[in-house]
């Protein structure tokens, strides 16, 4: 494959019909819910089991821990894949 106008070799070109902006929004979309997913959902859980345990403030603080650490897995994931 070669490359054109005086760009790198291997690196890969976008699409010729989208734009670059489109690309970076799409991009910033695909972080944000990898990193605010995760860690809501280990907050919200963490929170309401500890309502229902009355473990307060132990399983929401692992949630809060868990979430994060999946935020951070997927957005290393995100980061391998680029």
């Amino acid at each position: 494959m070669r490359a054109s106008n005086g760009s790198r070799p291997g690196t890969p070109e976008p699409p010729k019909d989208t734009s670059t902006v489109i690309l970076l929004l799409g991009t910033i979309a695909d972080t944000t819910w990898r990193m605010f997913v995760p860690t809501l959902t280990g907050i919200v859980g963490g929170f309401f089991l500890d309502k229902n345990f009355g473990t307060t403030p132990w399983l929401f603080a692992l949630g809060t821990i868990l979430g994060c650490i999946a935020a951070g897995l997927l957005i290393k994931k995100q980061l391998e894949q680029s």
